[in-house]
């Protein structure tokens, strides 16, 4: 059977860590029920059509971009099935019965999780195996989350197989991964596999500003809008960027905007890229190696300054194609009409030519 100190965090422990003082933003503001889990509608939706009517697979495999959710929800779907606010299992579990408070505190003894990156060996899963035979302590069901899954070894996964396509009813497995291609066909075939989507950056921008709200911090729209699209879909990644913006504006007590944004992050001024493109553009070596020169100085490395030119190409070209892509609320006024002006003088020929030349020096 597995041993619970070694995948799970006591009571005490866990206690400890939330008098000790303060909390990072991504665990303070973590999901505890699907309501409060922006992004992944699709899921939800697909989730509690399986709930009403019964019909819950006995494996889950949950995939996607690091901080998404995957971990969160694999959590949230155990409390839905082990909830006793309500008889049965329920999409909406209440949060503060003893099964839900116990699975949120990682101490429930029926919710194993474990780290596959940690314990990829066929010895970890034949212990987990040897545990599946018993039936829960407490709950209705026990739940497995295994997270980082594709990092099993050849030989843990065929040890799982068998247990995996017939397991008891009281059991119930959920992975998690990040690369689902190294996950073999004959685990995929037995789960069902739900695609946790990379967060638009409306969402995620109106998320961050019900954070700065209950934080009482100071930080423009404009900026919450750069972190959104900084975070490139990652919830996690853009409440760690916010974490340090809010630490800013609380010490400074002053509006956040987006030129400090930038100046924190070490982000090259959305000006300056166009300033840069259009230098090089047109031939003018000695300024852009300036331009190049000062955006290094303040902090953005030579890749992300290729990055953000590579970036900057890609909008010049949907703008070129398709000019109602500048109706979308998330780009800046500068973004929109510098914009539409440089995508006019630009022909498809020389935005496909700097596309390619911008990828190979990315490459190199």
């Amino acid at each position: 059977m597995i041993d619970s100190k070694s995948d799970q965090i006591p009571l005490e422990s866990a206690q400890d860590d939330q008098d000790s003082g303060y909390q990072v933003l991504a665990r303070k503001y973590r999901p505890m029920d699907f309501s409060e889990l922006i992004g992944q509608e699709a899921m939800i939706r697909t989730l509690t059509n399986a709930f009403e009517t019964g019909r819950l697979a006995h494996a889950f495999i949950l995939t996607g971009v690091r901080g998404v959710g995957k971990t969160t929800t694999a959590r949230i779907i155990a409390k839905a099935l082990n909830c006793i606010d309500k008889e049965e299992p329920t999409i909406n579990p209440c949060g503060k019965c003893e099964m839900c408070t116990a699975i949120s505190e990682d101490r429930h003894l029926d919710v194993y999780e474990m780290d596959a990156a940690s314990r990829t060996g066929v010895d970890d899963i034949r212990e987990l195996i040897e545990g599946v035979r018993y039936k829960p302590v407490s709950s209705r069901y026990k739940v497995y989350i295994i997270d980082e899954v594709h990092m099993l070894s050849r030989n843990a996964f065929n040890a799982l197989l068998k247990t995996l396509e017939e397991p008891p009813k009281h059991v119930k497995f959920i992975f998690a991964t990040t690369e689902i291609r190294k996950v073999p066909v004959t685990v995929l075939s037995r789960c069902q596999r739900f695609d946790l989507r990379r967060v638009n950056i409306v969402t995620l921008s109106n998320h961050f500003a019900e954070i700065v709200n209950k934080e009482n911090a100071k930080i423009s729209e404009q900026s919450l809008s750069l972190i959104a699209r900084v975070s490139d879909g990652s919830v996690r990644d853009g409440q760690s960027l916010l974490d340090q913006i809010i630490t800013t504006s609380c010490q400074e007590d002053r509006m956040i905007e987006e030129r400090d944004v930038r100046e924190i992050l070490g982000l090259a001024d959305r000006e300056k890229t166009f300033e840069l493109l259009e230098q090089v553009l047109r031939g003018d070596i000695g300024d852009a190696l300036k331009t190049v020169q000062q955006d290094y100085t303040n902090g953005s490395p030579p890749l992300s300054i290729l990055q953000d030119l590579l970036e900057l190409v890609h909008l010049l070209t949907r703008i070129r194609v398709a000019p109602s892509v500048l109706e979308d609320l998330s780009y800046t006024e500068t973004e929109r009409g510098r914009g539409r002006a440089l995508a006019e003088k630009l022909s498809m020929a020389s935005l496909a030519r700097a596309w390619q030349m911008l990828l190979k020096g990315i490459a190199e």
